[in-house]
């Protein structure tokens, strides 16, 4: 019997393929979680078990939170990265790390295929397919739902017709949890108008009351929460999750271009990851320059894209990734943040590096570093060519 290793998330499709691929393929199944945080101790025992209930030959949870951030997290803080100005890339940068270490698990126990659960419509088929044919090309790549073309009820009766009990009103959404936000699918977003009900987000809203909070970055990194210190990010990430979750921050609905070039929508919320990238903006706007800023911005919009479309192995991103972190150094300091129901305002920063210093002067008021005379004269060089071109053509058109 052949092995074969499936990216298993608990989920309707991946249940599907757990059972399809034992019962009707007769594949040796060995599930694998892939966790990128987002997971409850609770949640992850909750799936094992229904993982094992469905005959399957084994089941492992790799934990790669840490790696997650340190290969990709951390890059998208440092770049402000937030497709089309909206998505903080919550699902399609976990899917990276998600292949990768399912790539490198096949490889350990000698499988002789992979699977995933992805439809033929989204993203995620070509993101999971393009690490798998780069890390494990002799490897072949099963993917029932979308070579059966089945639809989530289909999936649905399936599962009843073989005797699996799971909730299935609540997998009437596709689910995608991840320390970097979570991904919520349904009827609402399969159109362009609908937006999803309230019941439909993971995290529902229980705070009622505006609180500050003050989030310390050191060298881009969230190190710090209210005079916390964390050595590990994750856990800071995490820390500001349980927080700012319960006030229904971060929640969206992303539309965006497909890599296979069709338009889709897809709720969101990321209460955590929009708050860091916002925080992260707004004291790289005090602590940088104007090109470095400008530079950045042109380099994180591509690193972002490239991502997204999964472009994570072109060597490119490496190169990237080193631009980057040498933006970072001077980007420390105190944010401060005040959340209130489903939104947030930035009030404000503190930081040794803060290029908006006083002894420097005061925006539309006083200068100290300069001159009356010294800004004529900068005004007149300054736009002396462009003075010159509007002289002489209006000579020549009199």
């Amino acid at each position: 019997m052949q092995k074969v290793v499936l990216a298993y998330s608990g989920g309707l499709d991946t249940t599907f393929c757990a059972l399809h691929l034992s019962k009707d393929l007769g594949y040796e199944v060995h599930a694998v979680l892939v966790n990128t945080g987002g997971f409850s101790e609770e949640e992850l025992k909750s799936i094992e078990s229904r993982a094992k209930s469905l005959g399957i030959a084994s089941f492992t949870i790799l934990d790669v939170v840490d790696t997650y951030y340190q290969q990709v997290l951390k890059y998208l803080t440092f770049g402000n990265v937030l497709k089309n100005g909206t998505y903080p890339l919550s699902v399609s940068a976990e899917r990276i790390l998600q292949a990768k270490s399912l790539a490198d698990y096949a490889k350990s126990i000698g499988a002789k295929a992979v699977a995933h659960g992805s439809t033929g419509a989204g993203n995620d088929q070509v993101r999971f397919d393009m690490i798998f044919q780069t890390i494990i090309p002799d490897i072949e790549i099963i993917t029932p739902i979308r070579d059966l073309k089945l639809s989530r009820q289909e999936e649905i009766q399936y599962l009843k017709k073989h005797g699996v009990e799971m909730n299935f009103e609540k997998a009437a959404y596709s689910i995608n949890k991840g320390i970097w936000g979570t991904s919520v699918g349904g009827k609402e977003t399969l159109s362009s108008l609908g937006y999803l009900p309230e019941e439909a987000w993971p995290t529902q809203i229980t705070e009622k009351d505006a609180k500050e909070v003050k989030l310390t970055f050191v060298q881009g990194e969230l190190k710090g929460i209210d005079n916390e210190a964390f050595d590990n990010p994750v856990d800071a990430i995490q820390k500001l999750q349980e927080i700012a979750g319960p006030f229904g921050i971060g929640r969206d609905i992303h539309v965006g271009d497909t890599i296979i070039g069709i338009k889709g929508r897809v709720g969101f919320e990321a209460a955590a990851p929009i708050i860091i990238i916002k925080a992260h903006q707004l004291l790289e706007k005090h602590t940088l320059t104007k090109w470095q800023l400008f530079w950045k911005n042109q380099q994180a919009e591509f690193y972002g894209n490239h991502l997204h479309e999964g472009h994570y192995l072109d060597p490119v991103m490496r190169n990237l990734e080193a631009f980057l972190q040498s933006t970072q150094e001077y980007v420390s300091g105190d944010v401060f943040v005040r959340l209130d129901v489903k939104h947030f305002t930035l009030l404000g920063i503190a930081s040794e590096h803060d290029l908006m210093a006083s002894k420097f002067g005061s925006y539309g008021e006083m200068n100290k570093g300069y001159t009356a005379e010294d800004v004529k004269g900068f005004t007149r060089i300054l736009g002396n060519q462009t003075a010159i071109f509007h002289q002489v053509n209006q000579q020549e058109n009199d």
